[in-house]
């Protein structure tokens, strides 16, 4: 665990002063913005604020061995690392407090996420890529702590997918897998799974990565003796340091106050990982947190005096002057005039970015108090009116909400009149919601040409001879021709590579393309995933492989957290187009049933939830995402595998529509919808009921997430006036979504003569065995009986009561 002193070149005295004087102007840099974004959350301009403040040296040195090409996935407290890159200025740093809505002012999210979340853009405004070797990245950050890790261990596993799987075109993603993916995280972070699980897996793996773990020995208010076995996590970890005989970790130790030896550290632990794939981890001690966790609350309640003393003492940037002058690089007197010039232009950045964040508002304040006092003047309610005006007009430094709020209610005073004011009121505020509404709800999917529900639809083509296969075999050969069309396609997961998949969907396809394209993992979800996203946001198209979809629970975090929100948190200057496949409904048991759809649509907006009902409809989605760059969620029937299905001969041409239903049989009496395995006994149900004179039409949901985008089911209830919808999930869960949608959204209710009703799965989980299923999920009889006795309702005379 010694840290290599060698340095990659030798340089005169004059350029290591101006080094060192550069590194120090950044350094009290980020911290005068800290400091001053403190008291703008304080004196309420910003909601809240958590800063990079007392880990600012080590980040100068993690920049320092940063190359084009390389990627950070790291948390909240990386500003000195951003502005050492040039990726982040302080009036940026300022925007992004005051969450300015404009991209081009606040470059991190558009106000979309707090402050202290940091990226850089990898697309071009049509969503193609940039050429990222050419630019240092930083993947997009999420507040969740240890969120980070997963992605990370896809960031460097790339690296490794471009280094040694021929026939990818690497031009825009990689120069030869020489690229780093450098993590960051809190001490006190280390303690959560994922960090745990991406630490194994990246030691499995042998991935180039290097993750600096930020000790100040707290965690929030909680000391590390709450946190961390030792109390230090180098220590407990060093069982997974290599040795000769042992693949594993390099780690390395080193003060955050000390200047040299932390650019010692991380260039050998670049060149570690850059050169040999070894991941590498560097535990960043005696650090120190000048302004306790965040705005929420002050680290005098939980700090004694003798630390708030030692850390007033050790505080790196405190340090690194102390050395400086030592050294006799500058005077005291040089840097504090350095000082000074640096609060300044802080202090007139701070001021310039509220200004530019107020200046839109104030137009809009000032557009309305003029339509505002024309509507009065013709209005009995002037006096009202005139009111909400003043009040307005009061706010001297007005939000978007003050605007909104003032404008909705003034309408209240006008209505049923019919003035040209009061239109030119109506108009602006319209105008002004939707415009606004905009800023804060776009690109939760992609807004280019290659979304997902623009790819047409083509229909699996048969010819007389073809052939009745089982529904896995249609997969196993789609995924034959999907992975020959598209060298930078992918998969892995448990059991998926040298067996197959559990179902053998894969059969074979491991010995033909590779145990790295086709690859098992460990058993560990969230660290798949993570694989997945990582490698997604640097071009290559994975699929991540969750063995029953009972089991995404475990990685349900950085699917909602860190995929789902990617798109949309950074407007549109990211993508990971990752294709999760699994499988569920049927198979009974409480952990082994698969249908807890009500969860996931709405956790996972942001993603395509796909639930073919047969392989063939699988098979055609996967084809549809490939042409596509956004990340879904595939659930193939875990029944369907064996089933007979006549094999299309255009494998890896068809595409199944996204959003888009299909009526499987046509009806007269009542529609009912469903999707997945419930399908086939829907249908069964429906061919029993037409032996007592009711004819059901079928509709298969296919995609949940989006629901029916062309309205069809609406035609349908045109048509029969009944609404059954039926699915596994438990009460109020996916089939309530649905109905929702067709019957709010799509307006149905005009058509229906009878109560729109649901059924589902019992509200408990489904117990074990054909009879514990039978009981616990919909059958055929529960379907036959629920629309016999809608039926009824409606015409008892026809169809007397049942039982």
């Amino acid at each position: 665990m010694d840290v290599s002193s060698k340095t990659s070149n030798d340089i005169s005295f004059d350029d290591f002063k101006e080094q060192i004087i550069s590194d120090y102007k950044v350094a009290f840099l980020s911290r005068s913005c800290s400091l001053l974004g403190r008291k703008e959350v304080l004196t309420g301009k910003a909601k809240f604020g958590i800063f990079g403040d007392g880990k600012e040296l080590p980040q100068l040195a993690m920049a320092k061995s940063f190359r084009n090409g390389d990627f950070r996935s790291g948390y909240y407290r990386d500003q000195t690392f951003m502005m050492a890159l040039g990726h982040l200025k302080p009036k940026d740093f300022f925007h992004g407090l005051y969450a300015t809505t404009d991209m081009e002012k606040e470059p991190m999210s558009a106000g979309r996420q707090m402050g202290g979340h940091f990226l850089t853009y990898s697309l071009n405004e049509d969503g193609s890529w940039k050429d990222l070797t050419k630019q240092k990245n930083s993947s997009s950050d999420i507040s969740c702590t240890a969120g980070q890790m997963p992605r990370l261990l896809g960031l460097a596993q790339a690296s490794k997918i471009y280094r040694n799987v021929s026939g990818i075109d690497t031009s825009k993603f990689s120069v030869e897998g020489n690229e780093v993916a450098w993590g960051t995280i809190g001490n006190a972070s280390t303690s959560e799974g994922m960090f745990w699980e991406t630490i194994n897996a990246a030691g499995v793996l042998q991935v180039p990565m290097v993750v600096s773990v930020w000790d100040d020995e707290y965690g929030i208010s909680v000391p590390a003796k709450h946190h961390t076995t030792k109390e230090d996590i180098s220590k407990i970890l060093s069982g997974f340091q290599r040795d000769e005989n042992h693949k594993g970790f390099e780690i390395l130790k080193v003060k955050g106050w000390d200047y040299t030896a932390l650019m010692h550290a991380y260039e050998n632990a670049s060149d570690i990982a850059r050169q040999e794939h070894v991941p590498v981890l560097i535990h960043v001690t005696e650090l120190t947190q000048p302004q306790g966790h965040s705005t929420s609350g002050s680290h005098e309640r939980y700090k004694d005096d003798k630390r708030l003393a030692w850390e007033r003492d050790n505080d790196c940037n405190k340090r690194f002057k102390e050395w400086i002058i030592e050294s006799g690089i500058a005077t005291l007197e040089e840097l504090e005039s350095l000082e000074k010039q640096i609060k300044r232009s802080v202090r007139e950045a701070k001021k310039e970015a509220w200004s530019e964040f107020l200046e839109e508002n104030q137009t809009a304040k000032k557009s309305l108090v003029h339509l505002l006092n024309k509507a009065a003047s013709k209005s009995p309610n002037k006096n009202f009116i005139v009111r909400l005006k003043n009040d307005l007009i009061a706010i001297e430094e007005p939000i978007k909400k003050d605007i909104a709020s003032t404008a909705r209610k003034s309408l209240r005073y006008l209505i049923g009149e019919t003035s040209a004011e009061r239109q030119a009121l109506l108009k602006w505020t319209s105008g002004f919601l939707e415009e606004e509404q905009t800023k804060f709800s776009s690109h939760l999917y992609s807004e280019n040409e290659n979304n997902a529900t623009k790819i047409a639809s083509i229909k699996p083509s048969y010819t007389e001879a073809s052939e009745q296969v089982d529904g896995r075999v249609i997969l196993r050969d789609n995924f034959d021709k999907l992975f020959e069309k598209n060298p930078n396609a992918l998969i892995f997961g448990e059991d998926t590579g040298a067996i197959g998949d559990v179902n053998q969907g894969l059969e074979g396809l491991q010995e033909k393309y590779g145990a790295l394209r086709i690859a098992d993992t460990g058993i560990r979800e969230t660290t798949i995933i993570g694989q997945g996203i990582g490698m997604a946001l640097r071009g290559l198209r994975p699929i991540a492989e969750i063995q029953y979809l009972d089991y995404i629970f475990y990685a349900l975090s950085t699917l909602t957290d860190d995929l789902a929100s990617l798109l949309y948190r950074t407007k549109g200057k990211q993508k990971a187009p990752l294709i999760v496949r699994t499988r569920g409904h049927r198979l009974e048991g409480i952990w082994h049933s698969g249908s807890e759809m009500g969860g996931l649509i709405h956790l996972l907006r942001g993603m395509y939830i796909l639930a073919p009902r047969n392989m063939t409809q699988a098979a055609g989605f996967y084809n549809t995402l490939m042409k596509s760059d956004e990340p879904a969620l595939v659930i193939e029937s875990l029944n369907g595998y064996r089933l007979k299905e006549p094999k299309p001969n255009n494998l890896g041409e068809f595409c199944t529509p996204i959003g888009v239903v299909e009526t499987i049989k046509q009806g007269a009496d009542i529609t009912l919808v469903s999707y997945g395995s419930t399908l086939r006994i829907v249908e069964q149900a429906a061919f029993e009921l037409q032996e007592v004179g009711i004819d059901a039409e079928i509709i298969d949901a296919q995609t949940l997430l989006p629901f029916d985008i062309r309205e069809d089911v609406v035609k349908s209830v045109e048509k029969t006036n009944r609404l059954l919808v039926i699915d596994e999930d438990v009460p109020g869960g996916c089939s309530a979504y649905i109905l929702n949608e067709i019957v709010e959204k799509q307006g149905a209710y005009r058509f229906l003569d009878s109560a729109p009703q649901t059924l589902t799965a019992r509200a408990h989980r489904p117990a074990y065995g054909t009879d514990g299923d039978y009981f616990s999920k919909p059958n055929s009889e529960d379907i036959f009986e629920k629309v016999y006795a809608i039926m009824h309702e409606a015409n008892p005379n026809d169809y007397p009561k049942l039982r």
